[in-house]
């Protein structure tokens, strides 16, 4: 089998390989491809056809297949090969990637650099134990959107939605404007784990309940969903006795955790993070394999597509700089996370980075009145109070490269919240 070679190959033509590919073209790197699996480039974008993107980035509010055309319409413009329809299905820790497609067949391709952008998933109901019947009737939060904004096809008219993520916040409000009735939308946790304008404007705007501190605790029907149980939980999240509802419905959605797509991540030697399920990275978004990068919702599970676009924007950039050669070893300093935060990225920073650091990270639990600090030893690096932390929001802070200043890397980073 010919071994194919090009300096930079990314999988995944959404948002995230998008954003690598420009800026890698951008920085005068000729031989670019992208593999998309997909027949269309625009990733979930496609499917995502309410507005509130770019808010950030484009200081104007898109739908996401606009926000989606902007990045394809550049990428064409500066020339950049995408390939749709074609499944990787290794990438080696030398970089030799194996994928297949309709017209071109089983092939090998070897590459100076590869971007991982392959997305994430939705957790599905096997990975809940929610007892019952298994009939037809519960979806995906995700799955339906797609069956109502791409396919035309409404998944049922009664509708319960267990979890409060976006994409299960969104799809209450889509589901009653194309005329369903929205139960409930039903969060185990204390807090719901969605954006506050989401809460806001596809729950509160359209008198939908929102039950926190309640889960789901049977599923009822034969062929097709009849009904589905609704409890309290203590605070070890079990259910309490006598505070069941039921619901009679005949769609269950499901918006219970999204998953970073790391099983060809795995497969390259790439070390995993416990904390986001992606990839271990440097402020250069490098991975612990050589050459091997990993961006947006593989490396851990953001918030706004302008932040997958910024960060990608970064990876691309350490891509063409490794083809180049550019990039002089370092030493790293590790990056932990502390009190009140939750799976901190990057894990690793090198000690005299070029320019702003951005970490980014989860509260794990809501905080009032608090602040963030950043800190090596018992030197603060930043410190920084907000009004309010939640697990819904990513938290965002930069480290000016002067802040590195005297650091030897003997101690790490902390990252923490202060009540």
């Amino acid at each position: 089998m010919n071994l194919q070679h090009v300096d930079i190959l990314i999988i995944g033509a959404g948002p995230a390989g998008l954003a690598a590919a420009i800026a890698a073209r951008e920085d005068g790197v000729d031989s670019i491809l992208v593999l998309e699996r997909e027949a269309q480039p625009g990733g979930i974008l496609r499917q995502c056809i309410h507005n509130g993107f770019g808010l950030h980035r484009f200081r104007e509010e898109l739908t996401g297949p606009e926000y989606a055309q902007r990045d394809i319409d550049r990428a064409r413009e500066l020339g950049i090969s995408i390939e749709c329809n074609v499944t990787v299905l290794s990438v080696s820790p030398d970089r030799v990637v194996t994928c297949v497609s309709p017209l071109q067949g089983l092939r090998r391709i070897q590459a100076g650099a590869v971007i991982l952008a392959m997305g994430c998933r939705e957790r599905p109901r096997g990975a809940l134990c929610t007892p019952g019947t298994r009939c037809a009737g519960i979806y995906s939060a995700g799955t339906a959107q797609r069956f109502v904004n791409l396919e035309g096809f409404m998944p049922g008219r009664r509708v319960v939605i267990l979890g409060s993520g976006d994409i299960g916040l969104i799809m209450a409000r889509r589901m009653t404007l194309q005329g369903a009735k929205v139960l409930a939308c039903v969060e185990i946790m204390p807090y719901s784990s969605g954006l506050n304008r989401n809460i806001v404007q596809c729950l509160q705007d359209y008198d939908i309940p929102l039950y926190l501190s309640h889960t789901v605790t049977d599923i009822r029907g034969r062929e097709r969903l009849e009904s589905v149980v609704v409890s309290q939980v203590d605070e070890r999240r079990r259910p309490v006795p006598g505070t069941e509802m039921v619901f009679e419905c005949d769609t269950l959605l499901l918006s219970v955790g999204l998953i970073p797509e790391n099983e060809l991540s795995e497969g390259a030697g790439v070390e995993l993070s416990p904390a986001t399920s992606g990839a271990v990275v440097s402020d250069t978004l490098e991975t612990s394999v050589p050459g091997i990068f990993a961006c947006g919702n593989v490396l851990h599970v953001h918030d706004l597509v302008d932040h997958v676009s910024d960060e990608s924007f970064r990876a691309g950039h350490a891509a063409a700089a490794y083809v180049r050669s550019e990039r002089k070893a370092e030493r790293l300093i590790s990056v932990v996370d502390g009190a009140g935060v939750r799976g901190c990225v990057p894990q690793k920073i090198h000690l005299a980075p070029v320019s702003p650091v951005t970490l980014m990270f989860r509260p794990s639990g809501v905080f009032r009145n608090a602040s963030v600090v950043i800190s090596s030893g018992k030197k603060d690096l930043l410190r920084r109070k907000s009004m309010i932390f939640t697990p819904g929001e990513m938290a965002a802070y930069d480290l000016k490269p002067e802040c590195f200043e005297g650091l030897d890397g003997s101690e790490p980073i902390t990252v923490r919240i202060e009540e």
